[in-house]
């Protein structure tokens, strides 16, 4: 196996830190290295600890490397969807070559030419995703180069967020002694595997359920058009169930998992099992049925959470329906929940890879696969090139790599053209 194959995701969320390590082959995913362990210092999203963060992300990396023997310097690492503004872009340039075909100058030109617009100084881009190309007035374009024509144009969605979240989850991951390749909006990588061709053209919501917030991300005409951040999660469940049953923190996420059901109608009134109570050497016998009750009353209210965020997007239609991953997924009966309140087609979205066929291994797993995908268009392997987010520490004699990040930090975002056009086209073209 050459480490010319081999692609590392890390997942940075609020309940775990998830490292994974595949190797494609013929479009296929074979996992063939897991880290995932409890985080800390993130909460909703966001971090609010480096330290707590950075050991967190270190122990998800040794697991991983024990488990392959792979030395892990350099992973795809996806940003979370929090303060995160998408809008409209335009690139027009002439086509340089004399006989007028379009060629990867011309690509990266009008690329360029679409981000002239000023990025506010507290924000960062993340992404940009071509809506389509216009060859002398000819449009709805995927791929210009080898066209004749004399104008090329480009409309494209560019995707910013927030500097300040960008640069912690950068600070912890140079902290952890890690170099970032790549970098995607985790709706955006995730959603894009999820997600059937069908259901990302009619127009679909795309929930990723995770513990301290949800995240809704909306395609249309097989692009990603929405997103937003919920500040609800399974944590609220796990705290919710530790009040009501006056259990521990831990056994309250223990019974979730292992007796959890979603909808009350379906839950189970006739098996008991036992509760600590905390505080004394005593237990309490309950139903699935009663805890469902519990879980459901918080399910129902973030899925009516859900719709006042798609209301506020300005999404008043979804013929595609719903499709719900991330580790919430999981509870039983939360697809039947999810269509009683939201009214629509539901569908719960597993990666079916051996290792990792859990709905909290979505984004991990997107992550790969998108990373891939660009490789795979502009031909190259895993390993030949990185991307400019590097090590943020600066140093007393800076190597290219390092300049590059600096030169992130002092909000340049002067990356090479074709780091840009990698970091940019990142799935568009498949």
């Amino acid at each position: 196996m050459s480490h010319q194959d081999i692609y590392i995701s890390l997942d940075i969320g609020s309940s775990s830190v998830k490292v994974l390590i595949g190797e494609m082959s013929e479009q296929q995913l074979h996992v063939i290295g897991v880290g995932h362990v409890k985080s800390n210092g993130i909460r909703k999203g966001a971090i609010v600890d480096i330290d707590a963060t950075v050991q967190s992300i270190k122990k998800a990396i040794d697991q991983a490397e024990r488990m392959t023997g792979i030395k892990i310097e350099e992973v795809v690492l996806g940003v979370p969807a929090n303060q995160t503004f998408l809008q409209p872009v335009k690139g027009v340039v002439a086509v340089n070559s004399e006989n007028r075909e379009i060629g990867d100058e011309d690509l990266e030109r009008v690329i360029e030419s679409a981000q002239v617009m000023s990025i506010p100084p507290e924000r960062e881009l993340v992404n940009l995703i071509p809506r389509q190309f216009i060859v002398d007035n000819l449009d709805e374009i995927k791929d210009p180069r080898g066209m004749i024509g004399i104008r090329l144009e480009m409309d494209a969605t560019m995707i910013t967020t927030s500097k300040t979240l960008v640069h912690n989850v950068l600070r912890c991951v140079e902290r952890a002694g890690l170099q970032i390749r790549e970098i995607y909006l985790q709706p955006l990588a995730a959603g894009y595997f999820s997600l059937t061709e069908d259901e990302k053209n009619q127009g679909t919501a795309f929930i990723d359920l995770g513990g301290g917030s949800t995240t809704v991300a909306v395609f249309e005409e097989g692009l990603l058009t929405h997103t937003g951040v919920i500040p609800v999660g399974g944590d609220h469940i796990t705290k919710d169930l530790s009040i009501v049953l006056k259990t521990p923190t831990e056994q309250a996420e223990k019974i979730k998992k292992q007796y959890g059901h979603a909808f009350y109608d379906d839950a189970s009134d006739d098996e008991l099992f036992e509760v600590p109570v905390v505080g004394t050497d005593t237990t309490d016998q309950y139903s699935q049925r009663y805890i469902s009750e519990i879980i459901g009353v918080r399910l129902e209210e973030l899925f009516e959470l859900v719709l006042d965020e798609l209301a506020r997007l300005g999404v008043r239609d979804l013929p595609g329906g719903v499709v719900i991953t991330g580790g919430v997924a999981q509870l039983e009966g939360i697809a039947q929940l999810a269509r009683q309140v939201m009214q629509t087609r539901v569908r719960i979205y597993t990666p079916d890879y051996i290792g990792v066929r859990d709905p909290s291994f979505t984004t991990s797993v997107g992550l790969i696969r998108y990373a891939h995908s660009d490789d795979k268009f502009y031909g190259r392997s895993p390993g030949t090139q990185a991307s400019s987010y590097v090590a943020v520490a600066a140093q007393p004699t800076p190597s290219k790599k390092q300049s590059h990040q600096a030169e992130h930090l002092d909000n340049s975002n002067k990356v090479s053209v074709i780091d840009k056009a990698k970091n940019i086209f990142n799935k568009f073209f498949e």
